[in-house]
């Protein structure tokens, strides 16, 4: 009996090693955010605008070219890549560069900042259902700010490490972050209808990212409605990735 105590703890303290080791185990955000100079993602893109006053919906598509140009230093003393956006129209425009982003991997979160605005797009660690305040170091509260609308966005991660068709890739471990989905009174109900629509709005984004690649779908959309105005104020996009390397 004596002997059976021992061995019994033995094989429990084991287990419990185990079980630690793996509620440690955790994936590298560079698995999904890598970042090497020279990398780059191309992307459709789907450009939605609003014109006519905003009293219609219309879509301008283009190809972008996410290139990783170099390495600095940013405003915290951390080490930063510089990637640079090219655009040309469809079908046969020539890339020229349009706007400039930074990103940084702190070895727990993927941020990226675009214009001036640093967003925290992964987290560790990387498993469904984890959430995060994305947006926390945006200034969303200033006077005269018009970014109210990004406040308290709780990004969560679903559908980890499972295979995902974007566009014509067949991609064997992505995961989804979601950011946000929110509406007011939608349907817009045009007015002069019975019970017309005063005032709606809609914000929603969601993010896809594959291992060894990064970003590989991107939607967004942020529009506001207002009868009085009269139409739509907002903007949105959706990115699919055509080419990689």
């Amino acid at each position: 009996m004596n002997k059976i105590i021992p061995l019994l703890a033995l094989v429990l303290f084991f287990a419990a090693c185990k079980k630690e080791s793996e509620e440690f185990k955790t994936i590298p955000i560079s698995d999904y955010a890598p970042l090497a100079v020279g990398k780059y993602v191309t992307y459709s893109l789907d450009s939605l605008v609003y014109i006519n006053f905003g009293s219609t919906e219309a879509h301008r598509f283009y190809e972008v070219k996410y290139q990783t140009a170099d390495t600095l230093t940013d405003l915290l003393k951390r080490k930063a890549f510089r990637i640079v956006r090219y655009i040309r129209t469809l079908p046969n425009g020539t890339f020229t560069p349009d706007n400039t982003f930074l990103a940084v991997n702190t070895g727990t979160t993927f941020e990226f900042t675009e214009n001036n605005l640093r967003f925290l797009k992964l987290t560790q660690p990387i498993k469904n259902d984890r959430s995060w305040k994305g947006n926390s170091a945006i200034d969303v509260t200033s006077v005269g700010t018009d970014l109210q609308y990004l406040a308290d966005w709780d990004y969560t991660y679903s559908e980890v490490e499972q295979p995902k068709k974007i566009g014509t890739f067949n991609l064997t471990n992505t995961v989804t972050v979601n950011e946000i989905d929110a509406s007011v009174n939608l349907p817009v109900i045009p007015a002069g209808q019975p019970n017309q629509t005063n005032i709606a709005s809609k914000d929603f984004s969601k993010e896809i990212y594959a291992k060894g690649i990064g970003l590989v779908q991107r939607e967004f959309v942020h529009f506001e409605y207002q009868l009085a105005f009269p139409g739509y104020i907002g903007y949105g996009v959706k990115l699919v990735m055509v080419d990689h390397n």
